[in-house]
C-alpha cells in the first residue's frame, strides 16, 4: 500500500526528476497543451495548478516562489498577468487530462495536458474562416 508516499518517482533520479517536471510545467503553462504520459501529466497537474495559484495571489514573494519552478521571465509574466485574469473567479482545477490511448512504440499510456478556458486554437478559427470565405463565395455565385 503507498500509506502516505508523496509523488511518483517515475523511475528517475531526483534531480532529473524535478528538472523534468518543471520544464514540462514551463512548456505547459507557454503552449496551454501538451501530450505526455498519463503518470507525467498527472504529477505535472499537481506543480502546474500550485503555480496559477501562486499568479492568482500575485506578490514579490509568490513570483520568487513560483520562479523555482519556471525559469522562462516571460512564461512567469504571462502566468502573472494573463493567466491571473482568466481564472481569477475560478477555485481551483485549472487543467484537464485528456487520455488519448496508447503509444505505438511501448504502449505507454498518452495523455493531453491542457489548460482549461484557453481560447480556440487559431489553426481552427483559421478554418472555419476559410469555410465562411467559400460559403460567401457559393451565395454571391448563386445570385
Amino acid at each position: 500500500m503507498r500509506h502516505k508516499l508523496g509523488q511518483r518517482k517515475l523511475h528517475r533520479t531526483t534531480s532529473h526528476r524535478l528538472a523534468m517536471l518543471n520544464n514540462m510545467v514551463t512548456s505547459l503553462l507557454e503552449h496551454e497543451a501538451i501530450r505526455t504520459t498519463l503518470p507525467k501529466a498527472k504529477e505535472a497537474r499537481k506543480l502546474a495548478e500550485r503555480i496559477i495559484t501562486l499568479g492568482k495571489r500575485g506578490g514579490l514573494a509568490n513570483v520568487r516562489l513560483a520562479s523555482r519552478t519556471v525559469k522562462d521571465k516571460n512564461v512567469l509574466q504571462k502566468v502573472f498577468s494573463e493567466y491571473k485574469d482568466r481564472y481569477s473567479t475560478r477555485k481551483g482545477g485549472y487543467t484537464r487530462i485528456i487520455k488519448l490511448g496508447f503509444r505505438k512504440g511501448d504502449a505507454a499510456e498518452v495523455a493531453l495536458l491542457e489548460l482549461v478556458d484557453r481560447p480556440a486554437k487559431p489553426a481552427a478559427a483559421a478554418a472555419e474562416g476559410a469555410e465562411g470565405e467559400a460559403k460567401q463565395a457559393e451565395e454571391t455565385k448563386a445570385e
